[in-house]
């Protein structure tokens, strides 16, 4: 199923400042691990060694956070779009 994974500006440098992706994938998983293919490193800024995401990491599939989902295994349907989107702390 093809669905568009949409890059935070932090990462753009990764995607040649593409702003979205469109990969084919049937979950979270599959949808980061094809970003990766098309733009090595980027799941490596995502996810530990473990393969799990990173706590400052969000990621949304159709306004839905997928850690109250099935995580990385959160399927994808035709069309979804898939927001990373990476915790901003701060201030003081």
């Amino acid at each position: 199923m093809a669905v568009t994974v949409r890059i935070p500006s932090v990462l753009r440098n990764l995607t040649a400042g593409k702003e979205s992706i469109e990969v084919t994938a049937a979950t979270v998983d599959q949808a980061l691990a094809a970003l990766d293919a098309a733009h090595p490193g980027i799941k490596g800024r995502l996810c530990d060694d473990a393969g799990k995401l990173r706590r400052f990491v969000n990621v949304f599939v159709a306004d839905e956070d997928i850690r109250f989902l099935d995580n990385l295994d959160t399927a994808v349907k035709d069309a979804d779009e898939v927001s990373i989107v990476p915790a901003i702390a701060g201030g003081r």
